[in-house]
């Protein structure tokens, strides 16, 4: 018994960095535990966002803006699988500058209204809740492309591409990234046992329900939508914490009308867009009235999909609006117990 305890414990935590490493003033030479260095040819910026985004509009390119913390293994991974690929390390440095902030960090940024501010408030304004996190902006200042969490190569790649082609003023990158995603995905809108079924009636339906709601937005054709169902929502522990929640799983694009927690009646293709959901699969949860309260649009293994269940059934949504410092605060303590578990399970 206490080998399960410890074990689900050590499910439910997890880190993306440490955030009070951030914070520590270094020797010259010396790092942050968990530092990863950027590659070198990264825009040296002093992080004047609008003069970056006019330097390169004049150099014919466009900004991207890389938010990270030291010690995070998303991090790590997006910068060595992206950019250890020599076609897409070619066309970033030839059509992009790219500058990196440090959310947690005290450098002076001047931000899109041309006000001095820091990073970590700069990234606090923006609601920056996962790292990688990054801007794609276009010429006029305004941000393109938003990407919450690590993407894999193919799927960076088309976000590239996706700018490059200018496609951020006329179409949603999901239904750019759906038309070339590769035939190898499942294709069908994956099914969990016992969530809520069609028609959906996601107030009516909930009306003797004490559990919050999660409704996963999702695609047909998703390869990450593929891995949270077939690998992730499987591992015994992920699939005892999701009995805590209703569920639904929808189809982002689906035209099909439903009734939403608050009791309104919409196509579902509309409520995703209005509900800005352009990430699949998105975790987006509610409370018993019908509020949305949290979600997730990132690439998470299961520790993280884990630890965003129980930050919204144990309710600590309600005392800590920042999302990574509930799971430093709770990562910590497992440390300072000698407790060691894999970020990226």
């Amino acid at each position: 018994m206490k080998k399960i305890f410890t074990t689900l414990i050590l499910s439910l935590c997890f880190s993306f960095g440490s955030i009070n490493a951030a914070k520590e003033e270094l020797d010259t030479g010396m790092v942050n535990p968990g530092h990863e260095d950027k590659p070198k040819w990264f825009k040296n910026s002093f992080l004047d966002l609008r003069e970056d985004i006019s330097e390169a509009a004049d150099s014919n390119k466009r900004l991207i803006i890389y938010f990270y913390q030291d010690g995070c293994p998303y991090c790590a991974k997006f910068l060595k699988d992206n950019f250890r690929d020599r076609g897409i390390a070619k066309k970033t440095q030839e059509y992009f500058d790219v500058i990196a902030i440090n959310m947690w960090g005290d450098k002076e940024v001047i931000d899109f209204e041309g006000k001095a501010t820091t990073e970590k408030q700069f990234s606090k304004g923006l609601k920056i809740q996962y790292t990688p996190t990054v801007l794609m902006m276009n010429e006029k200042g305004n941000v393109g492309l938003r990407m919450n969490g690590y993407y894999a190569p193919h799927k960076f790649n088309a976000a590239l591409d996706y700018m490059l082609e200018k496609k951020d003023t006329v179409q949603s990158f999901n239904e750019y990234f759906s038309n070339l995603a590769p035939s190898k995905a499942f294709g069908k809108l994956h099914q969990i046992n016992n969530a809520l079924s069609s028609p959906l009636k996601l107030k009516d339906d909930r009306k003797k329900s004490f559990r919050h709601l999660v409704v996963m937005f999702e695609q047909k054709t998703c390869l990450d939508c593929d891995e949270l169902h077939k690998t992730i929502l499987k591992k015994p522990l992920v699939a005892y914490a999701l009995t805590n929640l209703d569920v639904a799983v929808v189809d982002m694009w689906s035209k099909e009308k439903i009734q939403l927690p608050d009791g309104q009646e919409k196509n579902l293709n509309d409520w995703a867009k209005e509900l800005d959901i352009k990430y699949a699969p998105s975790l987006v949860f509610f409370d018993r009235g019908g509020s949305e309260v949290f979600r997730t649009e990132a690439y998470l293994k299961s520790f993280h999909i884990h630890g965003a269940i129980d930050y919204v059934v144990s309710g600590a949504y309600r005392f800590e609006p920042d999302f990574q410092r509930y799971l430093q605060d709770r990562s910590d303590k497992l440390h300072a117990r000698g407790l060691q578990f894999d970020l990226m399970n």
